[in-house]
């Protein structure tokens, strides 16, 4: 999966940077191959990072419950003394 984003985020780059170099001589050309990387961007990159970076956490640690504000007060008091 590290080796998909890797790839992907160089091929976006590369796209990104084509568009800009065909752009002065077909303006919409150039922005059809820049609009068409943001999307790849927005809708399969970074989707793609998150689970990537999410997939083997446990969502609990990090919401607001009882037990979790309880374990913060704790670990405040223990530092203070």
């Amino acid at each position: 999966m590290k080796y998909v984003l890797i790839i992907l985020l160089i091929a976006v780059i590369g796209g990104t940077a084509t568009g800009f170099y065909i752009k002065p001589d077909n303006e919409a050309t150039g922005n059809m191959i820049i609009g068409i990387s943001v999307v790849v961007i927005f809708f399969v990159l970074i989707p793609l990072f998150i689970y990537f970076r999410w997939n083997k956490r446990n969502f609990k640690d990090y919401m607001l419950t009882k037990e979790n504000i309880d374990k913060m007060r704790e670990e405040g008091r223990r530092k203070k003394l």
